[in-house]
């Protein structure tokens, strides 16, 4: 399956550290050859870079690794081809526009007879499951919330149901965002940190590469780090539980119970 990497802070943050080392496991540590992508959010915009070469192979990955783009919300995909082939309309993150904003997706995981029907509003440009789940999500929360953008805690109860709706058809690791908040859940595994002062050095486990946050950061900074396998050996990273779903927001966990209470809602109308 596919790998994922999220960041979310409260000060603009180069991801250069933390990407380096998860590159290295497209095509090189690890079999996640079928593509890459990463979105930057920067203002009300993104910078979207994809490729469906694989990450130790683009010369795109590397102008990522060498160019510190600064934000405060990042999502990055590294692909295993489970649905769809092998090109750049099916590389991740997906990006949409609702409520004026922009939002990214990137989707772990194989969702089996997931064919929902999709009313026009959001549709796929490619064909995979992942793809198919994001619109079917966007196409939900604009039904459920109408034409007014919903607060964080608002969209986190939405998400929790919506999550474990799509998760019944196979597995669901997702990360969203909206340039505010960073959404996750968690179907088999994510894990994450959240660095903050005092800070210290951290080694990665896929490359020979270490750095001393204390020498690049202020004391004031926060800056949370979700990914499907821990990116360094000398740090302690929370493995997230099955089903759960978690919200970042400026560098922190927002304080929301382990799991929502689900509220009742209409399953996915599939297809004929």
């Amino acid at each position: 399956m596919c790998q994922l990497l999220g960041m979310n802070c409260n000060t603009p943050t180069d991801i250069v550290f933390s990407f380096t080392g998860f590159a290295t496991r497209g095509g090189l540590t690890d079999e996640h050859k079928d593509g890459w992508g990463i979105a930057f959010f920067e203002g009300s915009g993104v910078r979207l870079f994809v490729d469906h070469q694989s990450a130790v192979e683009s010369p795109v990955a590397e102008l990522i690794k060498r160019y510190p783009i600064k934000s405060k919300n990042v999502i990055a995909h590294i692909r295993k081809a489970t649905q769809g082939q092998v090109s750049l309309e099916n590389c991740h993150p997906f990006v949409r526009e609702c409520w004026g904003r922009y939002w990214v997706f990137a989707h772990n995981g194989d969702l089996k007879e997931f064919a929902p029907v999709l009313d026009g509003s959001f549709q796929p440009v490619g064909n995979t499951d992942s793809e198919r789940a994001f619109c079917y999500l966007l196409q939900r929360m604009r039904r459920h919330f109408g034409e007014q953008l919903p607060s964080v805690q608002q969209l986190a109860q939405f998400m929790h149901e919506i999550t474990a709706e799509i998760a019944s058809y196979g597995t669901f690791n997702m990360m969203l965002s909206n340039g505010e908040a960073l959404f996750t859940h968690c179907s088999t595994k994510l894990y994450y940190i959240v660095r903050q002062h005092p800070f210290s050095t951290a080694a990665l486990t896929d490359e020979d590469v270490a750095v001393d946050f204390s020498q690049v950061t202020t004391p004031a900074d926060k800056v949370a780090i979700i990914v499907t396998e821990p990116l360094t050996t000398n740090e302690n990273w929370t493995q997230c539980a099955s089903g759960q779903m978690l919200v970042f927001v400026d560098g922190d966990v927002l304080p929301l119970p382990l799991h929502l209470p689900l509220a009742s809602s209409p399953s996915v109308e599939v297809k004929a």
